[in-house]
């Protein structure tokens, strides 16, 4: 009866793709796997050395990088994330979240101890309801079975949008704009995974990861949904 009356639900209330508009079937959320399976994936997770890996040389140290699919203005990319970050379509960070997950399983970057979103600031966090960087790491977490860190670092400052910076304001803008708790010692001579939505210069990456080297032995990797 219960799974009658969820079909006759979809079938008067059908939920579209956040992507294309087209209509879900059973087993899909948010994004059809049409859609999914058009992403522009980087396959960075494959590569040594990899553009966004590239993007921190002679800044911090990193272990792995990468990043889900490409982003260019205009692109599928660019919408999903537009839908994420500005439409309050939470759970769709999940979902991507949990094709990242499958896409990067068994490779080098998901042999971690622990994952960590990229912090809000409480303000922004307020207004927007939720991090989505946090729904990303939420769907990697579901995947990967790695446990979330996110009452370690956390954004002292409120910085403003990065969207129309060039490369020096955006690092500018990202400089001592986080810090860690003081409950960082079950993270001695760990290896984390920070998580992002987007990585444009590496500049929020960098801030994140010098602070969270200040922990003896931490060892920092990065995945971000996509790259511009």
């Amino acid at each position: 009866m219960k799974q009658y009356l969820l079909d006759l639900l979809r079938l008067v209330y059908p939920e579209i793709c956040l992507v294309c508009g087209g209509y879900l079937v059973e087993g899909e959320k948010c994004i059809c796997l049409e859609c999914v399976h058009k992403l522009p994936k980087t396959g960075y997770h494959l590569i040594n050395d990899n553009m966004a890996e590239q993007l921190l040389w002679g800044r911090v140290k990193i272990e792995y990088g990468t990043a889900l699919c490409r982003f260019q203005k205009g692109n599928s990319v660019q919408k999903v994330l537009h839908q994420l970050k500005y439409k309050g379509e939470k759970e769709l960070g999940i979902v991507l979240g949990q094709f990242f997950g499958y896409e990067i399983q068994g490779s080098n970057i998901s042999q971690v101890d622990a994952i960590i979103p990229v912090p809000l600031h409480p303000v922004k966090l307020k207004k927007r309801g939720y991090n989505q960087s946090e729904q990303i790491a939420i769907g990697l977490s579901e995947v990967l079975n790695i446990p979330i860190v996110n009452d370690l670092l956390y954004r002292k400052l409120a910085n403003s949008t990065q969207t129309k910076k060039n490369v020096y304001e955006r690092w500018e803008n990202s400089q001592n704009i986080f810090d860690i708790k003081e409950n960082s010692l079950s993270l001695c001579e760990k290896h984390i995974l920070l998580v992002d939505d987007v990585i444009t210069t590496g500049a929020t990456i960098e801030a994140c990861t010098e602070v969270l080297q200040k922990i003896k032995g931490l060892r920092v990797s990065f995945a971000a949904l996509a790259i511009a």
